[in-house]
């Protein structure tokens, strides 16, 4: 099983990212793909979660209206694209996979690609 998170980088406030999640060696089109984020000295927090057996998405308040998961479900990959870029979006992000409609079992975790939202 392989989550390879990429498309972090640098980015001045009020800039955009779209992260990319490829993945490999489970059964895609049922499974939730999520996307974390851990800020230095903080824990992991679930920003956005997408169903690949129902099509359902959810985001965490803090990135509603500026965040938008997605799934290529031909690619195998998950989207992130995170508009309107804050300091406080800065953080490393990984995906994680799970089986079934829900994220937050976190059966699979990708490594992580480095987000920097400079002020």
């Amino acid at each position: 099983v392989q989550l390879q998170a990429s498309g972090g980088g640098l980015v001045q406030a009020g800039g955009s990212l779209r992260l990319s999640c490829a993945t490999s060696g489970f059964a895609f089109d049922y499974y939730a793909i999520g996307w974390f984020r851990q800020a230095p000295g903080k824990k992991p927090v679930l920003v956005s979660c997408i169903s690949n057996t129902d099509g359902n998405t959810t985001n965490t308040h803090s990135v509603k209206g500026r965040f938008t998961i997605s799934s290529d479900n031909a690619k195998n990959t998950v989207y992130l694209q995170m508009n309107n870029l804050k300091p406080e979006d800065t953080a490393v992000y990984k995906c994680t996979a799970d089986p079934g409609a829900t994220c937050g079992g976190n059966w699979y975790w990708g490594q992580g690609t480095q987000v920097t939202v400079s002020s």
